[in-house]
């Protein structure tokens, strides 16, 4: 990747956390992230509205509507146990296709 296509990459980036995090503007956060976005960590429940909720910081949150067109986007957490099936929110295992089980 070239050095223009990385710094670009960067602040598209920066500007999505700012928006979400710090401005906590919900509507404009909908253009970074894709409503297909694919949540992995297990405290989070899935989908955009799982991350933007744990940023509002409630549970129930609606009204959210899509611009056209973005990118589709997936995250995961490594700074945590891996969660078994009963454990996750998202339903989605945190690596690969299945669940690890516990003895």
């Amino acid at each position: 990747m070239g050095t223009a296509a990385a710094e670009r990459d960067k602040a598209f980036v920066l500007e999505a956390f700012d928006t979400l995090v710090n401005r906590r503007d919900y509507t404009a956060a909908q253009r970074f992230w894709s409503p297909d976005y694919i949540q992995h960590s297990a405290h989070i429940p899935p989908g955009r509205e799982g991350l933007f909720n744990l940023v509002n910081g409630q549970q129930d949150h609606s009204g959210h509507r899509a611009p056209a067109k973005r990118a589709d986007a997936e995250h995961w957490d490594v700074v945590q146990d891996e969660a078994t099936a009963e454990e996750s929110k998202s339903g989605l295992p945190m690596f690969g296709d299945s669940f690890p089980t516990r003895a």
